[in-house]
């Protein structure tokens, strides 16, 4: 009896792990799948990739209320979205006349960690980056700088610097 006891349990005990792998299996890929697709995606449009820097202010609607310069989202959580446009007029008004340049500006108070390279995103194609941010961006000639462009992680001005 205890034998029969002990197969039937290493017998579920193989059955749970071959079903763990196949779900592992699965998962990885559809990893595979999505990053494959993204690929295709991009070859689609010419291979099309651009590179750009943003400076981001996260607001009280932002969807995830903490930043690298704001940890506990004391201040995001505080700050309405009319108040994140205006400072984000008022940095893009600084860059425009000369005050400051944009590298600046992102690296002191962009809410994006890509604050620690002037607000460099590096490159991406199209699927890679939510839709207005990636639509802005590719509407932008390289060196020009957009409006304020608004996503779920908050508001931003995008610089095309490819």
């Amino acid at each position: 009896e205890l034998t029969q006891f002990h197969y039937q349990a290493t017998a579920n005990i193989d059955s749970d792990r071959k079903r763990k792998k196949t779900s592992i299996s699965a998962a990885e890929e559809e990893s595979r799948h999505k990053k494959k697709e993204a690929k295709m995606s991009s070859s689609r449009h010419g291979g099309a990739e651009v590179r750009a820097s943003h400076i981001l202010i996260k607001y009280e609607g932002s969807r995830r209320k903490a930043s690298w310069k704001d940890p506990e989202g004391y201040v995001i959580k505080n700050t309405t979205r009319d108040s994140a446009v205006a400072q984000l007029k008022a940095m893009q008004a600084d860059i425009v006349s000369g005050k400051a340049t944009f590298e600046d500006i992102a690296s002191r108070y962009s809410d994006c960690s890509s604050a620690k390279r002037g607000g460099d995103l590096g490159s991406f194609g199209h699927g890679q980056m939510q839709k207005p941010f990636e639509d802005a961006t590719f509407a932008l000639n390289v060196g020009e700088m957009s409006d304020i462009v608004e996503t779920d992680s908050g508001v931003h001005i995008i610089k095309r610097t490819k």
